[in-house]
């Protein structure tokens, strides 16, 4: 595979000069692999891992678990001995979404708050913790379609793998909406105190800064648990911060973008706004699937660096 692709990037004026660089680049951990050597079956991997089609088979299975999700978390709220936790939680959902998107979705979790059993073994929580797992299993999936992996789970594992999975986000859901809360609380004393001038400031830094850790927490949990050879690389991986960093920028550009260039609900009305919300989602798959698929080429290079070293001479 290497040897014809880079005869033919050395035919490329300006192309043939990177390339040359890139091998000059030693990756720390690959036992001498160059960057480039990285960067081709990066690439090779996402031309022939299908990514689009299985970001949008995660897309749909993700939107679908989003409102189950919260229902779940919603109903957790009165086992939760934090005030404030609601509002606080629906300022963060807020943040999390889109410009002009949390009116379409206000409506919905104002239903479910006025009209859920509040019960913990209700067919509704139950419900939702079935299809809040579903949408955790789609993304295991989506990671196991990958063209560097080579060895898959059964059916029942990867549901038990995902249900625990599910749950030990909510709880860190859960516990960054409490740390929140907290870290106001401790800025409006210090206020108080005179030790703070700028609250405003502190206060967005500090939820920021928690949202961000919140995200590549999770996305490491993903990627560590989503397929069999994710337990080979460290908890914290590559993959993640690159999807962490991603992820932000992107927020960033599609936030200008909504605000400024889109015209989905003069072309769609009300609905448009769902549609924002898909393609939303739908970007935000495709961000999981390469950072993914950087952790699995580091891990298959690694793997064949291992096999050339015991290879008896």
């Amino acid at each position: 595979m290497t040897k014809p692709i880079e005869d033919n990037l050395e035919k490329i004026p300006v192309i043939n000069l990177l390339v040359r660089f890139c091998k000059k680049i030693k990756v720390p951990g690959l036992q001498g692999m160059s960057l480039y050597h990285v960067l081709e079956m990066y690439i090779f991997g996402i031309v022939k891992g299908a990514l689009t089609t299985r970001a949008g088979g995660i897309a749909y299975s993700f939107f679908m678990a989003i409102f189950p999700f919260l229902l779940f978390i919603l109903t957790l709220i009165n086992y939760i001995p934090i005030d404030g936790f609601q509002e606080a939680l629906m300022a963060l959902i807020q943040e999390t979404l889109p410009p002009k998107t949390f009116g379409a979705v206000q409506p919905i979790l104002d239903d479910i708050i006025q009209n859920q059993n509040n019960g913990l073994l209700s067919f509704g929580f139950i419900a939702s913790i079935f299809l809040m797992t579903n949408g955790v299993n789609a993304i295991f999936g989506g990671f196991e379609y990958s063209y560097h992996v080579k060895e898959v789970r059964s059916v029942v594992r990867a549901y038990i793998i995902s249900l625990g999975t599910s749950l030990v986000m909510t709880l860190f859901l859960v516990v960054t909406v409490g740390l929140t809360i907290l870290y106001g609380i401790a800025v409006n004393r210090f206020k108080d105190e005179g030790w703070l001038d700028n609250d405003f400031f502190w206060v967005k830094f500090g939820t920021g800064a928690l949202f961000v850790f919140m995200i590549f927490t999770i996305v490491s949990m993903l990627y560590h648990y989503g397929t069999k050879q994710g337990k080979q690389s460290s908890f914290f991986s590559p993959g993640a911060i690159f999807t962490t960093i991603l992820s932000i920028f992107t927020f960033y550009l599609f936030s200008i973008y909504v605000v400024e260039f889109s015209k989905y609900n003069e072309l769609y009305g009300s609905i448009g706004t769902l549609l924002i919300l898909m393609l939303f989602v739908w970007l935000n798959a495709i961000i999981l699937l390469l950072g993914f698929e950087l952790n699995a080429t580091i891990n298959r290079l690694k793997r064949k660096n291992k096999a050339k070293i015991h290879i008896p001479t």
